[in-house]
């Protein structure tokens, strides 16, 4: 990016970017407000897993497959088997199968309709129904349709019911998420102007910075709402592009004015100092977002939508963010001028400020680096037991329970796990196209002596404890057959399906069948969309360290820094992991946020965060070396520079991680598990890497590794000189350290 021109345009023409800027905005802001309609609601599956496969042909041979729908129907009075419970029961059944989309329907009213589809007390019934199409079309028109016009209607003198199934869960998971966006915009919004008006002292100051995240998560909307035209983008996006825009765009902000205020506080002309901040905080700011998009770049290593969302939103929040605090900022910057200093300096413009060695921050470097070996053993020993919880993470799949227990579908789920002996609608399906009756009856018999298995339906029978206990139902046998072709259902207990859902589908595949078997059903896709973030979770992982540390490497032409960095920031997500296990997965924080622990972790969630929050610690880490560099490069002291590196950089860190961290933590508000998991993992992640790493660690470790922090193999060096990103000459005298900096970063 050539900065020279930027700076050149931005401090001379700024009314005419400022102007620009804003007519882009608009057009951002009209594509962005149709942008959450066009997001898509993304199922828990695995492209080309075997569950996939099993699914495919459930609905190609035998149309039906595992049921997305449910409807829980309570007797008023009397039970189920009440005439007029039972004729309403069955006609309800009748209506759902008729109805335009929903491809199968059945009962505890259909012929040979499961007992176990009753309730212990016999008081409530389920109707189960599959629809096919993917979620959006379900979730978003079919099941609306199918409530406004049949389920409301039900509810009569007899029965009272209750619209459920997996795909209704999560349309009340995506209408939360969508609700809660719209709650944190009115929080995030006012109390991010009101900590700027805190950090800046000007309003003016604070308006324009906020004008960038505005700018930023606007234009990561519209770029969603282009991008979703081609590929599905999950609507859970649209909350990471606010949080990330917001936090972004102020950081890069922040960084972009605390440099223009030190110019003018050097005694620079505003021109002047627009063009030196542009040189000196853009170059920064680039590389910065480049290290965070290539960190949330890795999620396509995926191939769930879900996840690649989450790369999508982050890579357009980086390029907003950047082209907002380096191009419009430095112009509206232009126009303000000696505006954006504060206001006890701002009539003393171009006179000498304190130094930096008079700051707070300083000191503390100091302190620490005098005694380095106790101070960073101190901060290791903190870090490490608040992540030791992470060594206990369980994942597992999501359910119902991500929601709270005022929502109507959860209150259905909760009278499901505590009356019914068995979920049918989370049964375990195995199917084939080459077996005959007697080996589909062994299979049978064998599967149904597993643990925790209440029942098994097969062409054959149904059978229980490895005996043929009657006839298969609903509608008899040749539901499950179509010639060699056939289909079995295997029903776990609902205690065994709270337990260990993971556990029952791979002792079912483990099962020595005498035909070929895919295994499949709800609790199949839920395991295998598990296995496949775990299985390629190292990769990702892998990725994010390498290209990280290619970045850092790029830039201080180093490969102790980068290691350094690295090592640092995975001891602080360790905190982060250790927070969820803790609170989320074991119940702590669940009195004060109001969920109900399940004992495992969904892995996306982990993962994201884990990308998330490892591109924004890299981006603290790049502006707090590019400034020890900066020195270092210009005085060759290796060991002052870091504690004035430190003072220069780490108030801006530190008002900007507390932004960025009160922003990701108004979701702690929210009434989805996963949302207050980002919102609680991210703000503690933040805030440790801001304090205990920035303040702490970091100038413990460089002052123990000494001028080893700046060492490379000579092939290295002779790289990182012909390619590597360095400061030019004008920024070194930009950054001389004749002129005090501290005053506008105090």
């Amino acid at each position: 990016m050539r900065f020279d021109v930027i700076a050149r345009v931005v401090s001379r023409f700024p009314k005419s970017v400022v102007a620009a800027s804003v007519a882009v905005f608009i057009v951002f802001a009209a594509l962005a407000a149709t942008a959450i309609e066009s997001l898509s609601l993304n199922r828990y599956d695995a492209p080309g897993s075997e569950s996939v496969m099993a699914r495919e042909l459930l609905a190609e041979r035998f149309n039906t497959s595992s049921p997305n729908i449910a409807v829980l129907v309570e007797a008023k009075q009397g039970d189920v088997d009440d005439a007029d419970v039972a004729a309403a029961g069955a006609g309800l059944t009748e209506q759902i199968a008729a109805f335009d989309g929903v491809e199968d329907a059945w009962s505890y009213w259909s012929p040979d309709g499961p007992a176990s589809l009753a309730s212990n007390e016999r008081d409530s019934a389920l109707i189960l129904a599959w629809a096919g199409g993917d979620a959006d079309h379900v979730r978003g028109e079919l099941l609306p349709a199918l409530e406004a016009e049949v389920i409301a209607g039900a509810d009569d003198g007899a029965i009272a019911v209750q619209l459920g199934g997996s795909d209704e869960v999560f349309r009340a998971v995506a209408e939360q998420a969508r609700t809660d966006f719209l709650r944190a915009e009115l929080i995030i919004l006012p109390l991010v102007i009101g900590l700027l008006w805190l950090v800046y002292r000007r309003l003016s100051a604070a308006l324009v910075t906020m004008a960038v995240g505005l700018f930023s998560v606007a234009g990561t909307l519209a770029i969603l709402r282009i991008v979703s035209e081609f590929t599905d983008i999950s609507t859970f996006a649209s909350n990471i592009a606010l949080v990330m825009g917001i936090g972004l765009g102020v950081d890069y902000g922040l960084f972009m004015t605390y440099r223009f205020r030190e110019e003018l506080a050097a005694g620079r002309e505003v021109a002047d100092a627009v063009r030196a901040a542009v040189h000196a905080a853009g170059r920064t700011i680039v590389f910065s977002g480049a290290t965070v998009a290539a960190a949330l770049a890795v999620l396509f290593v995926f191939p769930f939508p879900f996840l690649s969302s989450f790369a999508y939103a982050g890579i357009a929040v980086v390029v907003t963010a950047v082209i907002g605090s380096t191009v419009l900022l430095p112009a509206a910057l232009r126009l303000l001028g000696h505006r954006v200093a504060r206001p006890e300096r701002a009539a003393s413009a171009g006179t000498a400020v304190a130094a930096p060695e008079q700051g707070f921050w300083y000191r503390t470097a100091t302190r620490v680096m005098r005694r380095p070996a106790l101070a960073g053993g101190l901060g290791l020993v903190v870090l490490l037991a608040l992540g030791a919880p992470a060594l206990a993470t369980n994942f597992g799949p999501p359910d119902d329970r991500i929601l709270r227990a005022t929502q109507p579908v959860r209150a259905m789920y909760d009278t499901i796990r505590s009356d019914f002996a068995a979920e049918d609608a989370d049964a375990v399906y195995i199917v084939t196209e080459s077996a005959t009756d007697a080996a589909i009856a062994a299979y049978a018999e064998s599967a149904s002596r597993l643990d925790g298995i209440e029942r098994v339906d097969a062409a054959t029978g149904a059978y229980v404890d490895g005996e043929r206990i009657g006839d298969p139902g609903p509608f008899g046998a040749d539901r499950f057959g179509d010639g060699d072709a056939a289909w079995i259902a295997v029903l776990p207990t609902t205690e065994r399906l709270a337990a260990d859902p993971i556990d029952l589908v791979s002792d079912i595949r483990a099962l020595d069948a005498p035909f070929d078997a895919i295994v499949g059903g709800y609790p199949a896709e839920l395991a295998d969309y598990r296995a496949g973030v775990l299985e390629r979770f190292p990769l990702v992982a892998g990725l994010v360290l390498l290209v990280t540390f290619v970045m850092l490497f790029l830039m201080t032409g180093s490969i102790v820094a980068p290691l350094k960095a690295s090592i640092l920031n995975l001891l602080s997500l360790s905190v982060m992991f250790g927070v969820l296990v803790w609170g989320f997965q074991e119940g702590g924080l669940s009195g004060i946020l109001g969920f109900a622990p399940t004992g495992t972790i969904e892995p996306s969630i982990p993962l994201l965060m884990f990308c998330i929050a490892y591109g924004l610690s890299m981006d603290y880490e790049v502006f707090l070396l590019a400034r020890i560099k900066e020195d270092y490069d210009r005085t060759g002291d290796v060991v002052a520079s870091v504690p004035r590196g430190i003072a220069r950089s780490a108030p801006l860190v530190s008002a900007a991680a507390l932004i960025l961290a009160i922003s990701f933590a108004v979701y702690a508000t929210s009434e989805v598990t996963f949302l207050q998991q980002l919102g609680i993992g991210m703000a503690l992640a933040v805030v440790v890497d801001a304090t205990i790493i920035r303040g702490v660690l970091v100038p413990a470790f460089m002052r123990l590794a000494g001028r080893a922090n700046w060492w490379a193999p000579p092939f290295l060096r002779r790289f990182h000189d012909r390619f590597g990103w360095r400061e030019e000459p004008e920024l070194a005298d930009i950054a001389a350290p004749a002129r005090a900096t501290a005053e506008a970063l105090s």
